[in-house]
């Protein structure tokens, strides 16, 4: 399945979503963000979106432009961040302020040498922390991001990829759903 396969399978009341979809992916629609960091971002908000079908579509996009290497470097942002972000989540969002103070203890090595130029990396780590709703994360890598350079319509453009990819695969999800309730 590739993208347009993926474009075909939205019902007809999410055409925006294909419209979108297309508009994200293309440099001229992700301002501030190089291919290669379109390609990241997409590759990992779909992981983080677990639609199995939308992913392997985004995988083959992304490996057009991203080396082997770049693919395991943007998986391992996905990885790092379906991690980070329960964890973090938790600490901020509970009451007892204790947890905040407490050592991580989580290994996250890879983050010094993920196989992808930084500004990617964070640029994904960014993209699924929005997904999954850390806010603690969003700011830690939306700061990051800027210190490195990328701009504040750079940060938007990831965050609108990781919004148009989440919602095409939480549309693909209903739609099976409601298929195969009809057929039961």
């Amino acid at each position: 399945m590739n993208l347009n396969d993926i474009k075909s399978a939205l019902p007809d009341y999410a055409k925006d979503l294909r419209l979108n979809l297309d508009s994200v992916l293309a440099t001229t629609g992700a301002p501030g963000l190089s291919d290669l960091q379109i390609r990241a971002v997409a590759l990992a908000s779909a992981i983080a979106s677990r639609h199995p079908a939308l992913t392997a579509a985004v995988e083959s996009f992304a490996a057009e432009q991203l080396d082997a290497t770049q693919i395991a470097g943007t998986k391992a942002a996905a990885a790092m961040m379906a991690m980070t972000n329960v964890y973090y989540r938790f600490t901020h969002n509970a009451e007892n302020k204790e947890y905040e103070t407490l050592r991580t203890s989580l290994r996250m090595n890879v983050m010094a040498n993920p196989g992808i130029e930084k500004q990617a990396f964070e640029l994904a780590s960014l993209a699924v922390s929005a997904i999954n709703g850390c806010s603690r994360c969003v700011d830690s890598h939306e700061k990051v991001i800027r210190e490195h350079g990328v701009s504040a319509q750079g940060v938007q453009s990831a965050v609108r990829i990781a919004s148009v990819v989440h919602a095409v695969a939480v549309t693909l999800e209903s739609v099976s759903q409601i298929g195969l309730a009809q057929a039961a």
